[in-house]
């Protein structure tokens, strides 16, 4: 029973693939995935070349998605990613160094699209602000505790105070 259900969720599952997929491309491969029992263990690669796949899976992690922005472009589900990916294999066949298809990225996107941009005066924020912001507060509360320190340390009585306080008690 579960074969079957698992079977009949695989089958919708690629149909919805293929009416939302970008190319034709992705709906023959979920479809092949399903025809040939892949379907559940492991994604079928984009490229008939493994080694042109892992090249495209090292520079894509070391890249951003600009839609989910906390993922790397490899681990995205998003169009936008695929289309990115498509891209990177593109340049890939091209001949392009890793560095070369990074700076193509960035001159398209910005650094933004890099999970550890260059150290530049334009990116000194994005390295050393967190820093910055650490030591300013890390001086914030050193003089924070010192103003509390020094308002809840007794203050001494001088000897007429003393003498009123006595007063005060016998009465």
């Amino acid at each position: 029973m579960r074969r079957v259900l698992a079977k009949g969720f695989l089958a919708f599952s690629v149909s919805l693939c293929m009416l939302s997929a970008p190319s034709a491309a992705y709906a023959q491969t979920a479809e092949k995935a399903v025809t040939t029992g892949n379907a559940g263990r492991e994604a079928v690669p984009m490229a008939e070349d493994p080694k042109l796949e892992a090249r495209l899976v090292d520079i894509s992690q070391e890249l951003r998605c600009l839609v989910c922005q906390n993922e790397s472009l490899a681990s995205s589900h998003a169009e936008l990613a695929d289309d990115l990916r498509r891209e990177v294999r593109d340049l890939i066949r091209e001949g392009k160094s890793d560095q070369e298809i990074k700076d193509f990225l960035v001159a398209r996107y910005g650094d933004f699209v890099l999970y550890r941009p260059e150290i530049k005066p334009l990116t000194w924020v994005l390295w050393f602000g967190p820093f910055l912001l650490l030591l300013i507060a890390a001086v914030f509360l050193g003089v924070y505790l010192r103003q509390r320190r020094a308002l809840a340390a007794p203050a001494a009585l001088s000897d007429e105070d003393r003498a009123r306080a006595k007063q005060l008690l016998k009465d």
